[in-house]
């Protein structure tokens, strides 16, 4: 009989803030994943905190989301990485990329990109980034450099398969141009970062919100220039506000109450479409035995 292919998950918050209901969604999520795995026997699951972005993130909030994790019952299988320790690694990786002439220096600002897709008679849409036009693929003309990117001129059009959602594909150089590697603030995007980071961990499936999907393509592309392999996705569903906008820390989203956290819980597995607990499994360590086994179901079947 052969040995199950290794699983290993993650589930990767910003402390910014703790966790709320949105992001809850994606820790169960994740977890079920991972502990769904091989019939119910269980991959490893990871916690990564995404803590790159230093100014908008803290230490206290991140220890306050690992407790709530462990007040949920979400228990990690090592230790947290942390990507504040992680500069030397994304340096490496930039460093090789730029050695393959895969990513080049960029002098440009928001402003004077937006000024060339303006005199282009480009208007940029809500909530959408402007794609970068390629203004220093050629060279900086005598301007100091103020960000690093990725070079997408000649990138095929990035298709895959999410296990939720389906077919997708996203041509990156036409929706997003050469994105950023390291930001001119001097701190690394988060699209390096996740990309190492997820080669390192071995991670094999991803499991995050919908929202995300549109960074996968992109990650697709970095995890081919870096030789790494591509992991499986899966986007779930979002928790949105009474203004139909995805429920965030940002949008002022009220941290998880946990002094009950099976009722946190279950209306997490709610938004999941999971099975809501019988009165007689009502216990946390109950009903995440009942939700794996809804999930094997749902995502772990065999073709």
């Amino acid at each position: 009989m052969s040995t199950p292919a290794l699983y290993i998950g993650r589930f990767a918050p910003s402390p910014t803030g703790p966790l709320h209901a949105g992001s809850l969604v994606a820790a169960l999520a994740s977890w079920l994943d991972a502990r769904a795995w091989n019939g119910g026997h269980g991959g490893r699951w990871l916690v990564r905190i995404e803590d790159v972005d230093t100014p908008r993130c803290s230490s206290s909030a991140a220890h306050t989301i690992l407790q709530q994790l462990a007040a949920c019952g979400l228990h990690p299988d090592a230790p947290p990485l942390w990507q504040s320790e992680r500069a030397p690694a994304y340096q490496q990786a930039l460093e090789g990329l730029l050695a393959q002439g895969l990513a080049y220096p960029c002098a440009c600002s928001r402003k004077d990109i937006a000024d060339v897709h303006a005199g282009q008679g480009h208007a940029k849409e809500r909530h959408a980034a402007l794609p970068y036009p390629g203004t220093c693929r050629s060279g900086l003309q005598g301007r100091p450099a103020r960000a690093w990117r990725l070079n997408t001129q000649n990138a095929a059009t990035v298709a895959w398969h999410d296990r939720r959602l389906g077919s997708q594909q996203q041509n990156v150089a036409h929706t997003i141009g050469d994105f950023v590697l390291r930001r001119a603030d001097g701190l690394w995007a988060y699209q390096l970062a996740v990309v190492v980071d997820d080669g390192a961990q071995g991670v094999t499936h991803i499991v995050r919100g919908e929202d995300l999907a549109d960074n996968t393509p992109r990650q697709t592309l970095l995890q081919q220039a870096l030789g790494l392999p591509t992991p499986r996705y899966l986007h779930t569903a979002l928790v949105c506000g009474a203004d139909g906008e995805k429920l965030s820390k940002q949008h002022g989203a009220p941290a998880l109450d946990l002094k009950m956290p099976l009722q946190a819980l279950s209306a997490a597995a709610q938004v999941l479409q999971l099975p809501a607990v019988p009165p007689e499994q009502a216990t946390l360590s109950d009903a995440l035995s009942l939700w794996v086994r809804a999930w094997t179901h749902l995502y772990h079947q065999p073709p």
